[in-house]
């Protein structure tokens, strides 16, 4: 018979899938106004080159931060999170507000907006904050660079992100020690799943660290919680959005086949990705959920070449 704490961590597990599902779909719902707030990164969405940059930005903030991490800057580093968590949610509640109101207006309340949220989760770390939150921002996000991006740039983004997650969760470990650098100082940029009744993120943390010590496998199976960084829910929604935006030729409503297609290879690959967590290792995500969603993409297409 299935334990009571079994079931749960099961449920925990389940929670997961709704949180990608609802970025991804939350991704192409804002498309709408986040293009018409102008707030596409690229002006060029077909350059093979941007992923290049997305890159080059990505390893200079990752570099900068375990710089901060090492030095034991971490009142700086805790102050770089939360600013980038403010201006990132200016954007997004200031392109929810496009669709109401005029854009002036929608500047002025999506940056109340955004200093109340960060200020909440300066203040209030606690899960469901920053788990309401943390799918919000990552909705907007994938949004921004779904509009911003031609699904061709977008698989070669994800291609090089899956192999630059694993290499510096497998090999370097680097994504080890910034992770624990993020849980220690509880900053907001993750999802964190309750495995029992009654916890606390503030209180209880995750019992134990990510990176196991002296370089040995951390078999530990007894953490509070399951984490997801927020990377991993949304570099698979930026290529549903893409795919929705720039391929909308047949589907449903606003979603596309390829882009159907995508949000069911994310979900077969994050399947694959909680069956490796329930190991108790660290994984990388992004080689399962990227590969899946590029796999469901490409079916997509195949599909739509025969309609």
């Amino acid at each position: 018979m299935i334990s009571q704490g079994r079931i749960r961590e099961m449920l925990a597990l389940l929670a997961l899938p709704v949180m990608l599902l609802a970025v991804e779909i939350g991704g192409v719902l804002l498309a709408v106004p986040m293009a018409a707030s102008g707030y596409a990164v690229f002006d060029d969405t077909d350059s093979l080159t941007n992923p290049l940059w997305f890159i080059v930005m990505l390893l200079g903030f990752t570099v900068f931060l375990l710089i901060l991490i090492r030095y034991h800057f971490r009142k700086i580093l805790y102050a770089i999170i939360h600013l980038s968590l403010f201006l990132a949610f200016i954007y997004v509640f200031s392109g929810l507000f496009r669709l109401v109101t005029d854009p002036e207006t929608g500047i002025i309340a999506g940056t109340v907006l955004a200093a109340v949220a960060t200020l909440l989760l300066w203040r209030y770390p606690e899960w469901y904050v920053v788990d309401t939150l943390g799918v919000l921002l990552a909705a907007g996000i994938a949004s921004i660079f779904g509009i911003s991006l031609e699904p061709l740039p977008v698989i070669i983004l994800l291609v090089l992100l899956a192999v630059y997650d694993a290499i510096s969760v497998y090999r370097t470990k680097h994504m080890l020690t910034l992770a624990d650098g993020v849980i220690e100082g509880k900053l907001p940029i993750m999802v964190i799943i309750p495995k029992k009744e009654g916890y606390s993120f503030i209180r209880d943390g995750i019992g134990g660290s990510i990176s196991p010590p002296d370089g040995t496998e951390d078999t530990k199976h007894d953490r509070a919680a399951y984490l997801m960084g927020l990377g991993d829910l949304i570099m698979p929604a930026i290529l549903v959005t893409s795919s929705a935006v720039f391929m909308p030729e047949s589907g449903y409503g606003v979603f596309s086949i390829p882009a159907i297609g995508t949000i069911l290879g994310s979900m077969a690959g994050l399947s694959i990705l909680l069956h490796a967590v329930s190991s108790g290792r660290p994984q990388a995500g992004l080689p399962p959920l990227n590969g899946g969603a590029i796999a469901g993409f490409l079916l997509g297409w195949g599909i739509l070449q025969f309609l």
